[in-house]
């Protein structure tokens, strides 16, 4: 039984970047569609897609790679956990290596780059960071 489907979702995007996988999958939800779109904004992802042709429906994460052949992504780390939860307020978001990376908040608005929820004042749950 998976208690952490974020941090799984985010374990499969690192380990495929290690391995120079194309892509990746994992199990669909609404949430991990969310944070993936995030991801895709920032740069971070190629492309996100759902494929509903199994029995259950999978996201396809596309992993992005410079000219170089590295990945896009360096470090991502999970932040709140089931068995700790992180909340902040708009004041208090964090700031990812000086602003070169991003800070993933579940907020009352939806999903939002730590960027995002402090132009709209708002906080909520520091989900993982991705630099």
């Amino acid at each position: 039984m998976m208690t952490d489907p974020i941090s799984d979702m985010l374990t499969r995007i690192r380990n495929a970047g290690i391995a120079r996988h194309v892509s990746t999958r994992c199990p669909a939800s609404k949430l991990k569609l969310e944070v993936a779109n995030l991801l895709k904004e920032e740069g971070f992802l190629a492309d996100v897609s759902v494929d509903e042709s199994g029995r259950h429906p999978q996201l396809v994460l596309g992993i992005r790679y410079d000219d170089s052949g590295a990945t896009m992504i360096d470090g991502i780390r999970r932040v709140s956990r089931p068995g700790r939860r992180v909340y902040a307020s708009s004041g208090e978001l964090p700031k990812v290596r000086n602003g070169l990376g991003v800070a993933v908040i579940s907020t009352s608005k939806g999903v939002l780059s730590d960027r995002a929820a402090r132009s709209a004042s708002v906080g909520g749950e520091v989900l993982c960071e991705v630099w």
